[in-house]
C-alpha cells in the first residue's frame, strides 16, 4: 500500500508516519521510485503499536527502546521484565536510600529484599515522597498494597508465552506499559465503589 493508504488504515496523518520514519521507529517501506515506497500489512501493526504507546503517554525515546526490545528480545526469559522496566522507567542519577524499599520488597516476598535497582529506587523515591508530604500509609493498606500486587504479578507472569520469544517480549514490555493505565484507573472505579458502600452516594 501507499503512504496515503497506510495513513487511512491507521488512521493517522502521513505527517505523522513521516515523523515516526525519521525517527526511526517505523521502518522505511520498499522503494518503487525516489520519491514513492510501498508499505505492508506488518508497517500498518507496527504502526498501530507505535500509537498506542505514544498515546499511553510514552515518550519517543521510551518507544524507540520499547520497540528495540521488540525487535531484538533477550535470550533470557527473566531478562525480559528487566527490559521492559528499563524502557519505561527514568533512571536518575541521585542517591537514594533503599532501605524502606527493600524492607517492601522482602514483604512481597524477595529472600534479600532486592531487586532491580531501577525498580527499587522508584520505590524507595516513591516513599520519599509519600514522608516528604507528611502522609502515611497505614500498615494494614500496606499489607494490602502488597498483597494485591504479589496476585497481579503472580497472574501476569503466569500468562507469559512461552512458545515465541517475541510474543513473550510484546506480552512483557506492552504488558508493563499499557495495563498500567488500566491499573490505575481500575483502583479508583474500587475506591469509588468502596466509598459508596460505606458512605451511600447522597
Amino acid at each position: 500500500m501507499r503512504i496515503s493508504e497506510l495513513a487511512a488504515e491507521a488512521d493517522v496523518s502521513i505527517a505523522t508516519i513521516k515523523f515516526y520514519l525519521r525517527e526511526g521507529l517505523l521502518p522505511e517501506g520498499e522503494r518503487s521510485s525516489a520519491t514513492q515506497a510501498t508499505y505492508r500489512a506488518d508497517h500498518l501493526e507496527r504502526l498501530r503499536l507505535i500509537r498506542a504507546l505514544i498515546g499511553s503517554g510514552v515518550s519517543i525515546s521510551q518507544a524507540r527502546s520499547v520497540l528495540d526490545a521488540i525487535d531484538r528480545p533477550p535470550t533470557n526469559a527473566y531478562d525480559l521484565l528487566g527490559t521492559a522496566h528499563a524502557a519505561t522507567m527514568t533512571r536518575t542519577a541521585d542517591a537514594v536510600d533503599t532501605t524502606e524499599a527493600e524492607k517492601l520488597v522482602r514483604r512481597l516476598g524477595s529472600a534479600d529484599g532486592r531487586c532491580d535497582d531501577v525498580v527499587l529506587g522508584a520505590i524507595a523515591r516513591a516513599l520519599g515522597q509519600i514522608e516528604e508530604a507528611g502522609f502515611q500509609v497505614a500498615d494494614d493498606v500496606m499489607t494490602a498494597y502488597l498483597d494485591a500486587m504479589r496476585r497481579i504479578a503472580r497472574a501476569e507472569i503466569a500468562g507469559v508465552p512461552t512458545d515465541s520469544t517475541e510474543a513473550a517480549v510484546k506480552y512483557v514490555v506492552l504488558g508493563t506499559i499499557l495495563v498500567e493505565p488500566l491499573l490505575l484507573a481500575l483502583r479508583r472505579a474500587a475506591e469509588q465503589i468502596a466509598a459508596a458502600e460505606r458512605f451511600g452516594t447522597h
